[in-house]
């Protein structure tokens, strides 16, 4: 660690070198020099020589970046940033035509899709995607898809199968997407580009392919089912006792009171029917939904805190448990598999296990610290974390954080294109590793409230876990 905290200081002392010698080179009195030359050709040459060593030290700089030194020691308590402005994608324009209505496939029915596949986009339910398009063919696809009915199949074709499904299309997953807003318009060299929001829907999986004369991938894929359990106590509990079961309000009490409070009333009212099987009420407990959703909601708590009112979240086992995972910083695999899990109750497990266990979010490349968990914070009614994409058309996953560190700034502040009106973005890049992490945004007018967080982009980031021995895991069953 030592030998770590050297080379990392040695890299801030380089940058500051750099800084100080370009200073000098950009304000420096050139009289002397100017004394010292005998003719204007001379003269030219030193002019040329001091404006190439200039340009020489700006690229190095660039390449390098300069330290980030802002540090934020509290949790902002007053947000007067309005967080449905990003949102709405304001970005891509107030032009967009809207579309009413809502496509519902039948579960466990078999269709055909047209299918698209983004790199690192691995598209939850209830998720909204934005898009910016500039493939023919592709644009192509999507106005055939408006005419119909608006929804198209998003895969994730990971790359980490488990042995024996390489090549097998039914390792294959997605989850179709319903467009509700787009525009198509033509660039300044005449080529056609157009802009798209769409919002996940339902899980399907691929089960076998075929391409169109066109170039388009056609899919024909099972609707996934997600099923509604009934609870583990059903059979137990006596209807006639339904009247008592109606949680009372707790509105007087607030934080870790109003927590014991709800589940002594849960326990009492919904689990008191174990008594009369052969377990004992904590194991009916484990497999409960809404003391799942109950617990995970209080872990999210050390996480965000106030910035994310769980009123707004869904409230139905399963939208819940989606919501969790679109907001949580998961690679692609741990996102996958979560995907993967057609249980409601299981996937609330398994996301709940995973949260006890993250402390800190990290390097994906090399590892080094970025922030803790509780540094987690929401600038948007989405939550924590949302799809953007930039003007390339590529999208990312971003996370916001109210504090971060180890990591260099890239360029000057941009408010074009920013995800938050209101904010300038600068690029950063890992400390240690020089991997693109995300953006800074910095408030471009005083009465904004934060004044400055960061968005990390979730193929940069990973959680921290705890290994097995040091916390025990919720098996799976």
């Amino acid at each position: 660690m030592a030998d770590d905290m050297d080379e990392d200081e040695e890299q801030l002392l380089l940058n500051d070198e750099l800084e100080e010698e370009l200073n000098v080179e950009e304000n420096g009195d050139d009289s002397e020099d100017q004394e010292e030359s005998d003719s204007p050709e001379e003269e030219g040459f030193q002019v040329e020589e001091n404006n190439n060593r200039r340009g020489f030290l700006r690229s190095l700089l660039r390449i390098r970046g300069r330290p980030d030194r802002d540090r934020v020691q509290k949790r902002p308590t007053q947000i007067t940033y309005d967080p449905s402005l990003p949102t709405a994608h304001s970005y891509l324009g107030s032009d967009l035509e809207e579309y009413s209505g809502r496509t519902v496939l039948d579960e466990d029915s078999f269709i055909s899709l047209p299918l698209l596949h983004l790199p690192g986009v691995i598209l939850v339910p209830g998720q909204t995607l934005p898009l910016q398009l500039f493939n023919q063919r592709i644009i192509s696809m999507m106005k055939h898809v408006i005419q119909n009915n608006r929804t198209f199949g998003m895969i994730h074709d990971s790359h980490d199968r488990g042995p024996g499904q390489e090549g097998s299309i039914a390792a294959i997953g997605g989850t179709t997407a319903e467009i509700f807003s787009s525009k198509e318009e033509d660039d300044d060299t005449g080529i056609e580009t157009m802009r798209v929001k769409a919002m996940g829907r339902q899980r399907f999986q691929v089960m076998e392919t075929r391409r169109q004369t066109d170039g388009i991938l056609i899919g024909t894929v099972r609707i996934i089912a997600e099923p509604e359990l009934p609870g583990a106590l059903e059979g137990a509990q006596l209807s006639s006792q339904n009247r008592l079961r109606l949680m009372p309000s707790l509105g007087q009490l607030s934080g870790l009171e109003r927590d014991a409070a709800w589940l002594r009333q849960r326990r009492k009212r919904h689990l008191s029917a174990a008594r009369w099987t052969w377990l004992q009420p904590w194991v009916y407990e484990m497999y409960d939904a809404e003391v799942l959703m109950h617990h995970i909601k209080a872990e999210l708590r050390s996480w965000f805190e106030d910035s994310v009112k769980f009123h707004t979240v869904p409230s139905k086992p399963s939208d819940f448990s989606f919501w969790v995972a679109s907001n949580l910083p998961l690679n692609d695999t741990q996102r996958l598999k979560l995907l993967q899990i057609n249980c409601p109750v299981q996937r609330l497990r398994l996301e709940l296990d995973t949260l006890r266990k993250c402390t800190m979010l990290t390097c994906t490349d090399c590892g080094q610290d970025i922030a803790k968990k509780s540094d987690v914070f929401s600038m948007s009614l989405d939550g924590p974390m949302a799809a953007y994409v930039n003007p390339g058309g590529f999208v990312h996953d971003t996370l916001t954080l109210y504090r971060a560190h180890n990591m260099v700034l890239i360029g000057r502040p941009s408010q074009e294109h920013s995800w938050f009106p209101g904010y300038a973005w600068t690029i950063l890049q890992c400390r240690r590793c020089t991997r693109h992490m995300g953006w800074k945004f910095t408030a471009a007018k005083r009465k904004l409230k934060p004044e400055m967080f960061w968005g990390l982009t979730r193929s940069a980031v990973q959680p921290g876990l705890k290994e097995a021995s040091q916390e025990t895991e919720l098996p799976l069953i």
